[in-house]
């Protein structure tokens, strides 16, 4: 048996997300059917994170095991060949012993994008939440500070979720202003693991201190709160990107 690792770049508006699902056509679903030939038989791909429906990848990772023997490149162009064009497999390898694309990252890097501008672009309105009203993105900075390190995000946590613990940890927030109208003012965060909807949840917050609703302050009552109805609105799935995924 051999593992590999594979990174894939996708527009994810027309699927149901990265996960398989009843009905709906999956990343994950894809991968596995594309890879099936390969192996002779059905595959598990283990992605490194499971984005929703509508949200978008630079570089998802995922790791499968197989007995197969063909080459790396080989299956790369495989998979390309057959995958929808608006899925690409950028890269296959074999990685070190116990490679797990889930189980052995370090930290996952996200990125927002938002367009504040009387109109977007045609050309990119499936990858941003455009906000046509004024945006104060010096408020929202400084209203983000304190999401940065180890704290209890239940306030950010979509609902009709469990999970044993809401504990995460950010280790980087940043922001990028484009230099044009058209150009997306990015939110981009770095940490252990986010729960579900959180970082959408994140930027709708963030986005109510922007438009002057919220005060800037209270971005960390709320986080104190653990009361996901103290937050602002789930953001769009468009606007939001799995960048990369450390190891």
């Amino acid at each position: 048996m051999r593992t590999l690792k594979l990174v894939i770049q996708y527009d994810g508006t027309d699927y149901v997300g990265w996960q398989r699902q009843p009905e709906g056509v999956s990343i994950q679903g894809l991968l596995e059917d594309g890879l099936a030939p390969f192996e002779g038989a059905p595959v598990t791909v283990h992605g490194a994170g499971r984005t929703d429906a509508g949200v978008h990848a630079l570089a998802q990772v995922a790791s499968v095991t197989m007995t197969a023997a063909h080459e790396t490149n080989a299956i790369q162009r495989g998979l390309n060949a057959v995958l929808p064009l608006d899925v690409r497999v950028i890269e296959v390898i074999e990685p070190p012993a116990g490679f797990h694309a889930r189980f052995s990252a370090r930290a996952k890097v996200y990125e927002y994008r938002i367009v504040n501008a009387s109109f977007v672009s045609a050309f990119q309105h499936r990858y941003v939440w455009h906000v046509p009203g004024r945006l104060d993105s010096g408020r929202m900075r400084d209203a983000s500070a304190v999401l940065v390190g180890t704290h209890d995000f239940a306030a950010f946590q979509g609902t009709g979720t469990t999970v044993h613990s809401t504990v995460r940890t950010i280790h980087r927030l940043d922001w990028r202003n484009g230099s044009r109208f058209d150009q997306p003012l990015v939110l981009e965060i770095e940490g252990d693991g986010f729960l579900r909807h959180m970082i959408r949840n994140i930027a709708g917050t963030l986005v109510e201190v922007g438009c002057g609703r919220f005060p800037i302050e209270s971005v960390a009552g709320i986080l104190a709160s653990r009361d996901r109805m103290q937050a602002g609105p789930t953001a769009p799935p468009t606007g939001l990107f799995l960048a990369a995924v450390k190891y």
